[in-house]
């Protein structure tokens, strides 16, 4: 396979890394409105029926379809260096939605994440 990254490719990428953030911030929300549950019967029931957690999971699904298309017509060598932005958006969902503190620490460690994951992916083209 020797495809190029397009714009469109591109976009294809970013608005899947994104629904995939954003399927974590609905499943945040989700599991928060089920935790006063007591028993695993009750708290199955909560998260099958929570419409955060359905919403979550479909974004999910909508996102791994846009990345099989975008696996179809790139290498994964190429493409897989951008899931490591995952990391970064959904450290500042969970800042913004959450109010969850971001330390230099957390953000470095983030951010080493992702480069592992680009410099993991440049390794298996070869580089």
């Amino acid at each position: 396979m020797n495809a190029t990254l397009s714009p469109p490719l591109l976009l294809l990428i970013l608005t899947s890394v994104g629904m995939s953030a954003l399927a974590q911030m609905l499943l945040k929300l989700g599991v928060q409105g089920a935790r006063a549950t007591r028993t695993l019967s009750e708290t199955m029931l909560a998260y099958a029926s929570s419409p955060y957690l359905i919403a979550g999971f479909a974004l999910y699904g909508l996102g791994a379809v846009l990345w099989l298309f975008v696996l179809a017509r790139l290498p994964l060598s190429v493409a897989y260096p951008f899931v490591g932005l995952g990391f970064i958006f959904t450290m500042l969902i969970g800042a913004m939605a959450f109010h969850e503190h971001l330390s230099p620490t957390r953000i470095a460690g983030t951010l080493l994440i992702a480069l592992g994951c680009v410099l993991v992916a440049q390794s298996a083209g070869g580089s």
